[in-house]
């Protein structure tokens, strides 16, 4: 068996990274998302592809800040794990998956494949996703009416919630970001991303009780693949009530009145008070994610 080649893409022979087979939809869960050629590698054995990775980051970006597009052909983890490691950029890894993608041999073993390639290129699960879409068709939440809501444009407010929120936060990336740099980083590089995201700064919301106190935040966003819910989070001092859901249903309505033919959301599969509340709210699991980030000292 010959050695793979590994192999950048540019304009020219893009179409290379289309040649492998697509048994998890990678491609129909990227439809909406722009993948520049020169960020796609492909590993070839004998002229064919038998890994490849696409690299993704926003329209302004200089560097990528994920990859999230990894496909090992069986018994290639060796090429997919040359493939990540050839690479310049070491960034977080995403492994999207069917819903329920244990349940299937087929789906479970083309995931497998690609996560003993990723962890032989030294990267290591961070975290279990579920992704979730809703769509006008599933009826907008009902709202509890408990809350009253204000834009508040001042980022410090922002941040000092963020820092809260983060001290007793269930949400691997949060948890990560404490460990590395503590609360203001975590809270930092939340703010960081919602100023990277292209939807309007001035929807950012604060939540209030009736007789005016804070009881959290909830960022209706629009990332480069559409409408989302940014951030969903409760101060600590208010959990227990509920209002987690208050939030939600509120971030719904706020971008279907503008217009969302859908809103995507996420949240760990660890955090089981939020997955009952994306579920009480109507949305419903489409996708899987695996997050993967670069080992300590790989």
């Amino acid at each position: 068996m010959t050695d793979p080649v590994i192999r950048v893409l540019d304009s020219s022979d893009a179409s290379l990274f289309d040649t492998l087979p697509d048994p998890l939809g990678a491609r129909a869960a990227h439809a909406r998302n722009t993948h520049r050629p020169e960020w796609k590698r492909v590993a070839l054995r004998d002229g064919e592809v038998v890994a490849r990775g696409a690299w993704w980051g926003g329209p302004d970006d200089d560097t990528p800040i994920n990859i999230n597009w990894f496909d090992v052909a069986e018994g290639e983890e060796e090429a997919g794990a040359q493939l990540l490691r050839s690479s310049p950029y070491r960034v977080e890894l995403e492994i999207n998956l069917p819903a329920g993608w244990r349940d299937d041999p087929v789906t479970r073993a083309a995931a497998e494949t690609r996560l003993r390639a990723a962890r032989a290129a030294g990267y290591e699960v961070l975290v279990e996703r579920y992704m979730y879409r809703w769509t006008p068709d599933l009826g907008l939440p009902e709202r509890p009416g408990r809350l009253r809501f204000a834009a508040e444009p001042d980022d410090a407010v922002f941040f000092d919630a963020l820092r809260r929120i983060h001290s007793v936060t269930l949400d691997a990336h949060a948890l990560r970001a404490v460990a590395e740099g503590g609360l203001d980083q975590a809270a930092q590089e939340e703010l960081d991303f919602f100023h990277w995201c292209p939807s309007p700064r001035e929807w950012w919301q604060v939540a209030y009780t009736p007789d005016g106190e804070p009881v959290g935040i909830h960022i209706p966003a629009h990332n480069p693949s559409g409408p989302c819910v940014g951030f969903i989070g409760v101060l600590p001092e208010q959990r227990g009530r509920g209002y987690a859901y208050d939030l939600l249903a509120e971030c719904t309505h706020f971008l279907a009145e503008r217009g969302a033919g859908f809103i995507a959301g996420a949240t760990d599969q660890g955090n089981a008070p939020m997955a009952a509340n994306f579920a009480k709210a109507g949305y419903p699991v489409v996708r899987e994610r695996v997050n993967l980030v670069p080992a300590e000292g790989a």
